[in-house]
């Protein structure tokens, strides 16, 4: 497997350019500080809030999978149509980093005034935020354009949702061009950051509808989050952390706890419940984590060339959370 990686990544940098027309140092004409100027603001202020780490990287994920990398996660109100955003749907309802987007954007603009893409400042701010908390880091290429249109029901639909099961999670992956192993990298990003009680308080409390707990969660696992976390079915406000112990380490531990059905949501669960991917997640326990760091950073950059827009489409915004007039 390393030698393939090694040859994927030498065709990928042989090239010069990627999938979608993104490329290395985009803006090294345009915008030739860009990407220092966002890695410098992320490397001053991450260290000292590392919990926004795992809050960019899903904001990046939860964009891409809706229309694109196309930063249609973070605009308030088109001005087509005035429908609900992406950002009221359920799975963005906790999703954090909004004002820190804004921030970098504003930077950016009194260096560059419409040259650099907010998709582009999320898929930098993610990377950057991930290597500075000590996890891997990946190749971004740029070049992305911001869409248009933002709607609540497409985010409702096309996310993973933590209570997914394994078909539906390979179906959704895929219909991003996402593989059974891209599945069970990204999912690694659990390993980092926290998680709300209704994301997975059903396996605890009511998992048929008549009362009972997920047979697949760990027992003791169950009645710990049970008696310390999430102590009534409707707790809304109590942080849990997806990867107990670990929760500020990118590490293979989100993993191993799969291996022990401490997996917080059922949509980790179901990793376990397919042959592929059940052998996959051995074989990345069972090597070096810089092993994982490696192939994670591969299907990053596969995931942040989902559906981008390049050339004319979509626009470059000024402000990230409406289109321009």
């Amino acid at each position: 497997m390393k030698g393939f990686c090694s040859v994927l990544v030498f065709s990928v940098i042989l090239i010069g350019s990627v999938r979608g027309d993104l490329q290395m140092g985009f803006y090294a004409s345009s915008c030739p500080k860009a990407e220092k100027i966002v890695q410098d603001y992320v490397n001053e202020h991450i260290p000292n809030a590392p919990s926004l780490a795992a809050a960019l990287i899903r904001m990046h994920f939860h964009d891409c999978f809706v229309r694109g990398c196309d930063g249609s996660v973070l605009l308030n109100v088109t001005s087509s149509s005035g429908n609900q955003t992406e950002k009221v749907a359920t799975p963005n309802r906790t999703v954090r980093g909004f004002d820190f987007i804004d921030r970098l954007k504003s930077l950016v603009e009194a260096e560059c005034p419409g040259i650099v893409s907010c998709s582009d400042i999320i898929a930098l701010a993610a990377r950057d935020s991930i290597a500075i908390t000590g996890g891997p880091s990946w190749r971004v290429p740029t070049g992305r354009r911001d869409g248009l249109f933002s709607n609540a029901s497409e985010a409702l639909n096309q996310i993973p949702a933590p209570t997914d099961n394994i078909t539906i999670l390979i179906q959704k992956f895929a219909n991003k061009s996402l593989d059974l192993k891209d599945l069970v990298l990204l999912s690694g990003a659990h390993t980092i950051g926290i998680s709300h009680c209704p994301s997975f308080s059903n396996r605890l409390y009511n998992f048929t509808g008549v009362g009972d707990r997920d047979p697949t969660l760990d027992s003791e696992y169950a009645d710990n989050l049970r008696s310390r976390k999430c102590r009534t079915q409707n707790d809304n406000t109590t942080q849990v952390e997806m990867d107990p112990g670990s929760r500020k380490t990118f590490d293979l531990s989100y993993y191993t706890l799969l291996l022990k059905r401490r997996g917080l949501f059922e949509s980790d669960s179901a990793l376990t419940r397919n042959t592929n991917t059940l052998a996959y997640i051995n074989q990345l326990v069972q090597g070096p984590l810089q092993n994982f760091f490696n192939e994670f950073a591969l299907s990053m950059e596969k995931m942040g060339q989902v559906e981008v827009k390049t050339g004319t489409s979509g626009e470059i915004r000024r402000n990230c959370a409406v289109v321009n007039s």
